[in-house]
């Protein structure tokens, strides 16, 4: 199948699941709200970067903006043999997901490489900067990867906050309660100031930084100057402790 035609089959699956198989039921059974919608531009290149709660972020931000927003996904994903894979590659492919590129050194310049394919062909690309999902509730410190990406594309940042998905689907259960979730979209960042600076690791955490200040300025959320892969292992380090449970002397 020609570059066109899988591209064309993508957004009528993604339309499909959108506004008649999933998103009519997530909207009558959650009623999700969105405030600054307008900041979304209508067309052309833009990162949506947000906070990370849970897995169904991936589910109600999307279902808030008009155009397909993309994601990038394990490679796994498309290429697994059999029935189950090609089940699998077409409900990724369908909801906007593009597989990882492999041929860079490692994964994270795999998914810069397949963003900047995303963006180049004037797409909406998510990302979440944490990298992982937040193990109680609170914001962690951004990957430098979403102001690379803005750097060398030049497309707008809009920080996005999404709220109380985590009680939809709490970490480590797949469901909690039924309830009203909220999506916020920021005005979008301009970050053209630093052109020609996307190998400086200070701009990029400069940049990082105020990414994930106007996140949480949108959330609400308590900020950790820490990763929140780190987080997690050291929360897990604590419950296995033997005296974890003991009373401090």
């Amino acid at each position: 199948m020609c570059q066109e035609a899988q591209g064309l089959l993508t957004r009528a699956f993604y339309s499909f699941l959108k506004w008649v198989a999933i998103g009519p039921v997530l909207r009558l059974l959650f009623r999700p709200g969105v405030e600054g919608l307008e900041n979304v531009p209508e067309e052309g290149p833009a990162i949506l970067a947000g906070n990370h709660l849970s897995y169904a972020d991936w589910l109600f931000m999307p279902l808030q903006v008009p155009r397909m927003v993309r994601f990038v996904a394990k490679s796994e994903y498309f290429t697994t043999p059999g029935l189950k894979g090609r089940l699998q590659r077409a409900f990724f492919s369908g909801t906007g997901n593009v597989p990882i590129d492999r041929s860079g050194a490692d994964a994270a310049e795999g998914a810069i490489v397949s963003a900047r394919r995303v963006l180049d062909a004037g797409e909406l690309f998510g990302i979440y900067p944490e990298g992982t999902r937040s193990h109680d509730g609170r914001l962690y410190r951004g990957k430098t990867g979403v102001a690379r990406l803005a750097l060398l594309t030049k497309a707008p940042v809009i920080p996005v906050a999404v709220i109380r998905t985590d009680e939809i689907a709490p970490p480590g259960r797949v469901f909690g309660k039924v309830t009203k979730p909220l999506v916020r979209f920021g005005r979008p960042l301009d970050f053209s100031r630093y052109d020609g600076m996307e190998n400086d690791r200070y701009i990029l955490r400069s940049i990082t930084d105020e990414i994930m200040y106007e996140i949480m300025r949108l959330s609400g959320q308590e900020y950790v100057d820490m990763y929140a892969v780190k987080a997690k292992d050291l929360a897990k380090q604590a419950k296995h402790r033997p005296d974890a449970d003991k009373p401090a002397a």
